[in-house]
């Protein structure tokens, strides 16, 4: 005989799984569409090195032709 209870017994845990489901798929969807529109930032290590040649210049640790050659040198390796 059929009781109103076995009916929620098994359509609860079936739409709970669907529900995870679904939830599952749209995150993916969200997160995949986020990571391919992400613009890729420029390069900090670059400037961060430029800055760190400036201020070693500035301080005196190296000589202006020391400073030049290895501006140059970054320069190069950007491009």
């Amino acid at each position: 005989m059929w009781h109103p209870f076995d009916f929620w017994s098994w359509w609860l845990p079936a739409s709970l799984w669907m529900l995870i489901f679904w939830g599952l798929v749209i995150w993916a969807i969200v997160t995949i569409i986020d990571r391919t529109s992400r613009r890729e930032e420029p390069r900090q290590p670059r400037s961060n090195a430029m800055a760190i040649l400036e201020e070693r210049f500035a301080r005196g640790e190296i000589t202006r032709e020391e400073f030049e050659e290895m501006r140059r040198t970054l320069r190069d390796q950007g491009s």
